[in-house]
């Protein structure tokens, strides 16, 4: 049996409460200027450094934190829903509605998430942390809908949902009393792995400068100093960032490759 997860977990909490906790734990504000330690290396006054405009990058990688986490748990949660209900309903839904809801997320997924974002992102208008996670989860939902629409596909021949429909219980309860207490250990893992996916997207949107506005802190808007940073040979405004989102990264990913490992386990128990 593989161990738990024990060491991700607490790092990727401690990273989670330290964000939270910016405004108590950052000695200085997310946008607060010094000239006099401009482009200065890791030092005692500012243990990560500071960038060319002399703001202190251990307190943006704090605020920057809150944005990036933020994005990363409501654009899952957005595409989650989305998933649930549409998946759920391709598969209640007779073969030829159920073949053409499916079509339809096939065809979505055809085009690259990134110009789904942006085409979303141009009829929006300017960038925020919440128009963001919403483009990014109106467009990431695909996959984690045809696992729903498969599970609920076996689930719908059982018994008790023959007889919840003979009882005349509406779709809305099926789904929550009886399908959806049986599916949502299967796309747990999927869950997790997309607010990292979500997290990365963002960062990559900030690097190539169509994420954030340089008024709002993130770790992709940090990321997306790396030109500038090869330039000036400030090493740590690029290197630290990219630590701490790595590091990130891989503890959700850790997590969610043991839900998914849990979950194969009790299926192959059944």
């Amino acid at each position: 049996m593989k161990r738990k997860p024990y060491l991700s977990g607490a790092i990727l909490a401690i990273i989670i409460l330290c964000c939270l906790l910016a405004k108590v734990i950052a000695p200085f504000g997310s946008s607060e200027m010094d000239p006099a330690a401009v482009s200065m290396a890791p030092n005692a006054g500012h243990i990560f450094g500071t960038d060319a405009m002399g703001r202190d990058l251990f307190s943006m990688l704090l605020y920057g934190g809150r944005a990036s986490i933020y994005i990363g748990l409501m654009a899952a949660a957005v595409s989650t829903v989305i998933a649930v209900v549409y998946g759920a309903v391709s598969g209640m839904a007779g073969r030829i509605a159920d073949s053409m809801m499916m079509g339809f997320a096939e065809l979505i997924m055809s085009v690259p998430s990134i110009l789904l974002i942006l085409f979303l992102q141009a009829i929006w208008g300017n960038p925020s942390a919440t128009s963001i996670a919403l483009a990014i989860g109106l467009t990431g939902w695909m996959n984690m809908a045809k696992v729903v629409r498969s599970e609920v596909r076996q689930i719908g021949k059982s018994d008790y949902i023959l007889a919840a429909k003979t009882m005349g219980a509406d779709f809305g309860y099926i789904l929550k009393k009886h399908l959806l207490p049986n599916f949502i250990s299967s796309i747990m893992y999927m869950v997790v792995t997309a607010i990292g996916q979500a997290m990365i997207t963002e960062s990559t949107l900030s690097f190539l400068g169509l994420g954030l506005p340089l008024t709002t802190v993130s770790w992709g808007s940090l990321m997306s100093m790396s030109e500038s940073v090869l330039l000036s040979n400030c090493w740590w405004l690029i290197v630290i960032p990219g630590t701490i989102l790595v590091i990130t990264l891989v503890c959700i990913t850790q997590l969610g490759e043991y839900i998914r490992r849990g979950n194969n386990r009790m299926h192959s128990n059944l």
